[in-house]
């Protein structure tokens, strides 16, 4: 399962309104091989992203290819039972008296917002029950979906995420807002689904919060793949240094990247 590769990009060029995000951009990902993509903001992450989960398309070119789970065609509906997406901003999509279990169920429907006039099979609800089982929220499934903190907020979102047991989790800045305690709940959380069999795709601007089971980094500048590898031959204190335009230092304690001022 891990040769087959379920994002393969090559020679694309990508445009965002005037500017181009991604140049000359080749890039494959595959099945059972957790990634961390890393770079400061404008080198092309999101755009990598909207790529991934199929809202934009690479600029026409006969040299240019984009397949996603094998196909140059894809639907969105298709690719949202393939690839779960949780992104910062969903947090407020959601009305503060939404039940969190309903925000999980709304995946069901490709809705956010207020979802109690919806009608649910009683196996969807427990695919929903399941989800939320797995991130350790079973108690919390009743509560108002603002009466949470951000972290516990977070966590139902990627069991929203995780409703349709995609085969690839992709987590855009998943610490963004979170205090120091719900960041370490939520990567608890991320390196259970990684060995639990999840493809993970963890897009962020922190090499401290790469867990020790992704094994391969991408870094990303400019539009362009900087260095893509084993972790501990891309995180290199001199490549981090050039990248953030910053002296830095690096150690790797139990296997994490600590990133300190030189």
């Amino acid at each position: 399962m891990q040769d087959e590769c379920f994002l393969d990009i090559r020679d694309a060029t990508v445009w965002r309104g005037d500017t181009r995000a991604l140049r000359d951009f080749s890039l494959q990902l595959h099945h059972g091989e957790s990634v961390a993509i890393l770079g400061p903001n404008g080198a092309g992450k999101s755009t990598l992203l909207k790529l991934l989960t199929g809202e934009v398309r690479p600029e026409a070119d006969p040299r240019t290819s984009c397949r996603l789970f094998g196909e140059d065609l894809w639907s969105l509906e298709e690719l949202r039972h393939r690839i779960g997406v949780v992104m910062p901003e969903d947090i407020a999509r959601f009305h503060p008296e939404e039940i969190a279990r309903d925000v999980v169920l709304s995946s069901l429907r490709g809705a956010f917002g207020r979802t109690r006039d919806m009608r649910f099979s009683t196996k969807e609800r427990a695919a929903a029950d399941t989800a939320i089982e797995r991130l350790g929220m079973t108690p919390l499934a009743g509560r108002d979906f603002g009466t949470l903190s951000s972290g516990e907020r977070r966590r139902f979102l990627i069991a929203r995420a995780l409703v349709h047991d995609p085969s690839v989790l992709v987590l855009d800045e998943p610490s963004t807002a979170l205090d120091f305690a719900a960041s370490i709940s939520l990567t608890s959380s991320m390196r259970e689904l990684i060995a639990g069999g999840h493809t993970l795709v963890l897009v962020t601007h922190h090499p401290g919060e790469i867990p020790p089971e992704i094994g391969r980094v991408i870094l990303l500048e400019q539009g362009r793949i900087r260095a893509d590898g084993p972790k501990k031959k891309v995180l290199t204190a001199a490549a981090l240094s050039e990248l953030f335009h910053l002296p830095l230092k690096m150690s790797w304690p139990g296997g994490w990247c600590d990133v300190r001022p030189a």
